[in-house]
């Protein structure tokens, strides 16, 4: 007969043996699903930085900031902070209809700023709307049509001071004071804390949205989408 001490020890011991091989089991399934669950961004990202410095005159343009044609008068540098209280509207001709932006100095004076000359010189002519997030954004701006492209310069954020609602028109960027020219155009309210304010608005979507839910239509749930739509002409309102 087994005495009642030693049967207490093996019951003991074969719960331990049971608990370390629920552990591991338990380690092996976490590791397992976490090495197959694809992490995915949603944030309105510049995948590369640009150079940071513009590209000299008549050179090769440096990787990540290489400039759109444009009418030969676009900016090489960062902007100036556009005047206290002064608003432009921006159009943005694409195969799905105008997009109309109202930009404001208030929202963010240095993006608008850089929108606005952007657009004016023709930058903005023939580059694509790369990325689109249903649901959350569709992005542009950018000549290389890849993501990491830009103008040749980059310049400090802006305070964020409203929310991103549908119709927001905010910077995308790489990183703390590195905009360019790409932006993004909000598709959805973003609940408070759900989108950091790291993004700066300079402006929102007055007529047009309509537009802008077709070319997410046309993406049908491709982020980068390979026959992305096109901005056409970009003009600034006299």
């Amino acid at each position: 007969m087994i005495s009642p001490h030693r049967l207490a020890a093996a019951r003991t011991a074969a719960a331990a043996l049971a608990t370390v091989a629920l552990v591991a089991a338990c380690s092996i399934s976490s590791s397992s699903s976490s090495s197959h669950s694809p992490v995915v961004s949603s944030l309105p990202a510049v995948t590369a930085p640009p150079s940071g410095a513009p590209a000299p005159s008549g050179a090769a343009p440096s990787a990540g900031g290489s400039q759109a044609a444009g009418n030969g008068s676009c900016p090489t540098t960062g902007p100036q902070p556009m005047a206290g209280g002064e608003k432009k509207v921006v159009t943005i001709e694409t195969a799905k209809g105008p997009i109309e932006i109202t930009v404001e100095a208030d929202l963010g004076p240095l993006a608008a700023e850089n929108f606005v000359d952007l657009a004016a010189c023709g930058f903005y002519d023939g580059t694509v709307f790369h990325r689109v997030v249903p649901g959350f954004v569709i992005q542009g701006g950018d000549p290389t049509g890849t993501g990491s492209g830009g103008p040749g310069y980059q310049f400090n954020d802006d305070p964020v001071t409203v929310p991103y609602k549908r119709g927001t028109v905010a910077m995308a960027n790489a990183g703390k004071n590195t905009n360019g020219s790409q932006f993004f155009i909000v598709l959805k309210d973003i609940p408070e804390g759900g989108l950091a304010p790291a993004y700066s608005v300079f402006g929102h979507v007055t007529k047009g949205m309509e537009a802008v839910d077709a070319i997410v239509a046309a993406a049908a749930g491709v982020e980068n989408p390979t026959s992305p739509i096109k901005m056409d002409k970009v003009t600034v309102a006299p």
